[in-house]
């Protein structure tokens, strides 16, 4: 086991920060309005008194980029790459799992990573333990008396109860330290996830106002009366209706 290069890490960011940043862009560029009017509950709008297509324009587009943004970040590499200089961990080949590596007492962890504690439904999180024993029984078809632990690593968050039971689920300092064997390194590794930040989020936000602008005029073409006025029923047949592919078309 070595101890973890704070420097190593700065330079893996830097290298890798403008990835997430050309992702946020691309995840914009590939909208189409038709879809993201499917996804949201427009009676939700209605209720919170929406009256301008632009407000449910950037209602719409905003929701569905922050719940995209966290598969975006790619603390999943940053992970890796931080068990890899501690522990000499690797990506795993096996289905469902993300990192694999032998802690100090010679234990093989596989580690399912996902960004923060409250993640998946149940069905998900059965998925999840189904994978681990799957994983389970592949490591010990070489060595049967491999003694195998299974996390849920998140990111971020808490949970104060990470026995499980067929896993542990490891949280924020706990994970970044499971993983590091450095207690504070979930907070060392802030500073250079800053990295150019503003450059790349002006780059982003040029990006985005367009494509509210874009949308903004595409949903009021379409969805409002002549008067100006937001035409409910359209916009609602449009999200439920079976027989509405005439709008559906123009959208």
């Amino acid at each position: 086991m070595k101890t973890i290069n704070t420097e190593n890490i700065a330079r893996y960011v830097e290298a890798h920060i403008g990835e997430f940043h050309d992702k946020r862009i691309k995840s914009l560029e590939g909208l189409k309005l038709k879809n993201v009017l499917k996804r949201k509950n427009p009676y939700l709008f209605r209720a919170k008194n929406a009256l301008t297509s632009e407000q449910i324009v950037r209602g719409l587009v905003d929701a569905h980029l922050s719940s995209n943004e966290e598969t975006l970040f790619g603390d999943e590499g940053l992970a890796i790459f931080i068990n890899q200089q501690v522990y000499g961990g690797y990506k795993s080949g096996i289905k469902g799992i993300d990192l694999e590596f032998d802690d100090e007492a010679g234990r093989r962890c596989i580690v399912a990573i996902k960004s923060g504690p409250n993640w998946g439904n149940s069905s998900q999180i059965v998925k999840m333990k189904t994978d681990f024993l799957a994983a389970k029984r592949t490591l010990r078809t070489s060595n049967s008396g491999l003694n195998i632990v299974a996390v849920n690593g998140c990111c971020y968050g808490r949970d104060n109860n990470p026995d499980k039971g067929d896993y542990f689920k490891y949280c924020g300092q706990r994970f970044w330290q499971f993983i590091s064997n450095e207690r504070n390194l979930y907070t060392e590794i802030i500073e250079p996830l800053g990295y150019r930040a503003k450059e790349k989020n002006d780059a982003y936000e040029a990006s985005h106002t367009q494509q509210i602008n874009l949308f903004t005029r595409d949903f009021a073409n379409v969805f409002c009366k002549k008067n100006g006025a937001i035409d409910w029923e359209k916009l609602v047949r449009f999200n439920a209706s079976e027989e509405f592919a005439q709008v559906r078309s123009m959208v």
